[in-house]
């Protein structure tokens, strides 16, 4: 991988590949698998579409609708706040971090263009080009077919089939990350 991480995406990756590929099956495994080994991960999934989070005649989306520019609904076993933008732009991912309790690891799926380390999900049979060779943030590819001959150096091809593999490489990335750190 090409370029240095600032130190504070150094806990971030992303997921990236195109629609289909199966980044959402592949993160819902290695977030089950990180979190019952008592890490803490967070996961940021962006969305180009307009999101409705709460039912229209709930309070909490009437407040929001009468102005409010943030709204938190919170309860015994979650919580969420509803940032209304209004016409103001996307914060940027590092804002988004920010807002953010701590954790272990950061997923974020999406943010395709952004200087993070990431790993591409990668089908062939989708008929569509792979993002690694225009991206050296990209430092690895999980995919179903076997790695082409002329993958670059450095990049690691796993096994989209075997999620575990794919879970050993994340594991041990949170722990150089965690060396770099200066965490046990």
């Amino acid at each position: 991988m090409q370029g240095e991480i600032p130190a504070q995406l150094r806990n971030v990756v992303g997921v990236v590949g195109r629609s289909g590929s199966g980044k959402t099956t592949l993160l819902e495994f290695l977030v089950a698998a990180l979190a019952a080994q008592g890490l803490k991960v967070n996961v940021i999934k962006h969305s180009h579409h307009d999101l409705e989070m709460e039912p229209p005649r709930k309070d909490s989306a009437r407040l929001r609708k009468a102005g409010a520019a943030e709204v938190m609904v919170a309860s015994p076993f979650r919580l969420a706040i509803i940032r209304e933008l209004r016409g103001a732009p996307e914060p940027a991912l590092e804002d988004q971090l920010k807002r953010l309790s701590p954790a272990d690891l950061t997923l974020v799926e999406g943010f395709k263009s952004h200087a993070i380390e990431k790993l591409e999900v990668y089908r062939p049979a989708l008929g569509q080009a792979p993002l690694y060779p225009a991206d050296p943030h990209i430092a690895a590819v999980a995919s179903d077919q076997p790695a082409p001959d002329d993958l670059p150096g450095g990049l690691a091809w796993l096994d989209l089939n075997a999620p575990a593999t794919v879970l050993a490489w994340l594991q041990g990335r949170i722990a150089s990350t965690a060396q770099i750190c200066g965490k046990p």
